[in-house]
């Protein structure tokens, strides 16, 4: 074994998946894994979704020592910590990579990393499983001489459909399908058709493909997609780029072939609003969509123009309108607490939401990334709760922000069913405005 790859992330330890249990296979640890298999590496992956800590300390403990490959988002950096530091005590060689040790490199190296891959990882883990210099491979963070050192910018794959399938072969996506069955009553499978967001929101991470967008040509997908269908017998698909609908003229492309081949499915997907039209709701309708996600994040045009959303709050209201026209559901994301969201935002907010409708809405009270531009905007208020290891950017807090009551009240104005209960809640705002934390 060249490299073991896995991601820190542990269904069965994670209360509010267990609640939701929609799982997906972790589809940037499987790209991985075709790439570097079909270079003539040998690759093992431990999808800890389904698996335990005991279970991987196990196989550290047990298998001759290698290299590690440990893929960290966000949420799962305590988790990622433990598995490093004890691939490192058994004599692993620890590669860390993905969103987040990209923006805190010399807190990774200092607890026993030995690389951080920043950026895409295909071609630098390629190199370095090769035996190349690391001080001469793009991509990478070091520690050398009790400093860390960069090596530039990751090289990035030009040719997405030169690239094999991910390896989801080498997990058990029975297992995924069976859970979602279980619960939701059909079986859900996950691609990708681009790779990058060309879009300059405040509050977003790039940390992984940079403001790039690249895409697979619609008959390569569909490929893929009659692969899935025949292989898994899934029930619907999650089409997971970032903004599916980017690109009318590849819609068109991808329309038109799934139509050749008879291939029609239910799917969900995310897109912008300013990326959707009564043609586009048409298409994805045809296709058989049933769901699409959209970044609302506030009812405020203020709020949205801070962020540098590139979107109108009219928008995003003829875009849901679109959609339901086409008898397709829609998903809003939504934001409290940007900088400067006063009550009046709240309120713009509420009113956006009652005159949307959507089917299903979720609200986050903004968190700053590190790397990001509303990270360095807000960083003289930052206070961090807990010790690093032991938190995510998502405990930051900002000092002066309204308090974490006030946003609750918040929601519960979104939800509230009649006028008076509407009315009671927002004394109760009034009232926490004051309420800021410290």
């Amino acid at each position: 074994m060249d490299l073991l790859l896995t991601h820190a992330y542990f269904l069965n330890e994670d209360p509010k998946e267990l609640q939701i249990m929609k799982p997906y296979a972790p589809l940037g640890l499987l790209y991985l894994s075709s790439y570097l298999r079909a270079k003539g590496f040998g690759i093992e992956i431990y999808d800890s979704t389904f698996g335990s800590r005991d279970e991987l300390f196990r196989i550290l403990e047990t298998e001759p020592p290698s290299t590690v490959g440990i893929y960290v988002n966000l949420m799962t950096r305590s988790n990622a910590l433990a598995i490093l530091k004890h691939a490192a005590a058994c004599g692993w060689k620890v590669i860390v990579g993905g969103p987040e040790p990209a923006n805190y490199p010399d807190q990774y190296l200092a607890a026993g990393a030995h690389i951080v891959v920043s950026g895409e990882g295909e071609q630098a883990l390629e190199s370095i499983l090769r035996g190349a210099p690391p001080e001469q491979v793009p991509g990478l963070c070091l520690n050398r001489g009790g400093r860390s050192i960069t090596t530039g910018p990751a090289r990035l794959l030009d040719d997405l459909d030169a690239q094999p399938w991910p390896d989801r072969e080498r997990v058990n996506i029975g297992q995924y399908l069976c859970v979602w069955r279980k619960h939701h009553g059909a079986g859900s499978v996950s691609l990708i058709t681009a790779r990058g967001c060309p879009y300059h929101c405040r509050w977003c991470s790039h940390s992984t493909f940079g403001k790039t967008h690249r895409r697979r040509s619609p008959v390569a997908v569909v490929e893929e997609v009659q692969w899935i269908l025949d292989r898994y017998r899934p029930e619907q698909l999650w089409l997971a780029d970032d903004v599916f609908t980017i690109h009318h003229g590849w819609l068109n492309q991808y329309a038109a072939e799934m139509k050749r081949r008879g291939l029609r499915i239910p799917f969900e997907c995310i897109t912008r609003a300013d990326r959707m039209n009564a043609r586009v709701a048409g298409q994805l309708a045809e296709l058989g969509c049933y769901r699409v996600w959209i970044g609302s994040e506030s009812g405020s045009q203020r709020i949205l123009d801070a962020m540098e959303r590139g979107v109108t709050v009219a928008q995003v209201r003829d875009a849901v309108r679109q959609l339901r026209e086409h008898n397709i559901q829609t998903g809003m994301f939504l934001m409290w607490g940007y900088e400067g969201e006063d009550l009046a935002d709240i309120e713009a907010t509420y009113e956006h939401v009652k005159a949307c409708r959507p089917d299903v809405f979720f609200t986050t009270v903004s968190y700053p990334i590190k790397g990001t531009p509303y990270y360095d905007e807000v960083g003289p208020k930052l206070v961090q709760v807990g010790p690093w290891e032991a938190s995510t950017d998502r405990d930051i807090r900002i000092r002066g922000r309204r308090s974490r009551r006030f946003y609750q009240l918040a929601d519960q104005l979104l939800r509230s069913e009649t006028p008076a209960e509407a009315a009671l809640v927002r004394e109760g705002l009034a009232a926490a405005y004051s309420e800021v934390e410290a």
